[in-house]
């Protein structure tokens, strides 16, 4: 049963907490995934009738699921460190890695989903070259997808970074005087609403659909078999207590394996999706020294 989330954080904590207080855990003393503890499984974007197509074949595995949806990247983990959910499935290793380090948690990976390339699109231009001099162009406004945006338009041509860009780049280290154009921050769900208004955005995959947009429309994007991608590999992530759950390791493998999930999941993403092939171990390690990473940057 799909049910839609639209709770501010701190809602999320105080349903959180009153959930451990009710339960003593967050959960009953049924097996996780019985009719009587289904498996909550938190999402940003439940729309796409991939999620549904999953739900069945998670069930038809005797796994009782259910998906919530939340309406923005901000809001699945602390509901995840909250015991309001099992396991969500919305994010990249990067953003896990910068929540876990900014919120002093211990989120684990437990499998791979897929790698989306990040691109740039517009409705006002077909190509990079069309883009004016001192054009509005928008980046999604969480820190890492913006950071990885601005890598994207430095690529692109149409920015400079300051000291060449990294992980962590904000809006501040646009050089202007070096930049063909101005760019803003905005939250990756409302983007595709405002293309309309500016010459160009960064958009997330999960929202091209909204922007009336297809794969086939972008003006720009990274290369996701490029190894520097590696920590934009799209995760499921769960808490340390229920990393070696054998109910979510399966709910991984229907993900990686249902023939309709994928086919599913590669036309949401207007056929850009590239499917993971890597160990758990390999992608336990790019989380802890990508959180490193951060740490060392913070210093």
């Amino acid at each position: 049963m799909i049910r839609t989330r639209a709770l501010s954080l701190s809602a999320l904590a105080l349903a959180g907490a009153l959930a451990l207080s009710a339960c003593g855990g967050g959960g009953s003393d049924a097996e996780l995934g019985s009719e009587d503890n289904p498996v909550q499984l938190g999402v940003v974007g439940a729309s796409e009738p991939y999620w549904t197509t999953y739900e069945e074949a998670v069930e038809a595995e005797g796994i009782a699921l259910d998906i919530v949806d939340f309406t923005e990247y901000t809001q699945p983990n602390p509901a995840l460190s909250e015991g309001e959910l099992d396991v969500n499935q919305f994010q990249h290793i990067q953003y896990l890695a910068d929540y876990n380090v900014a919120a002093e948690d211990d989120l684990q990976v437990i499998g791979a989903t897929v790698i989306y390339p990040l691109g740039l699109y517009s409705t006002k231009h077909d190509s990079l070259e069309q883009i004016p001099d001192g054009g509005q162009v928008i980046v999604p406004n969480d820190t890492v997808n913006q950071a990885r945006g601005l890598l994207v338009l430095q690529a692109a041509g149409l920015i400079t970074l300051q000291d060449g860009g990294n992980a962590a780049s904000t809006l501040e280290d646009v050089i202007e005087e070096e930049s063909k154009v101005t760019v803003s921050a905005l939250d990756a769900a409302a983007i595709p609403n405002s293309l309309p208004d500016v010459d160009g955005a960064v958009i997330n995959n999960d929202f091209l659909n909204n922007a009336g947009l297809s794969a086939e429309d972008v003006l720009f994007e990274d290369d996701p078999a490029d190894p520097a991608s590696f920590p934009y590999i799209n995760i499921f992530a769960t808490t340390q207590e229920n990393a070696d759950s054998e109910v979510l390791a399966k709910m991984v493998e229907i993900y990686q394996s249902n023939e309709d999930v994928q086919a599913g999941v590669q036309e949401s993403a207007g056929g850009t999706a590239v499917f993971v092939d890597t160990t758990l171990e390999e992608l336990q390690t790019s989380l802890s020294d990508t959180e490193e990473a951060i740490r060392s940057t913070g210093e």
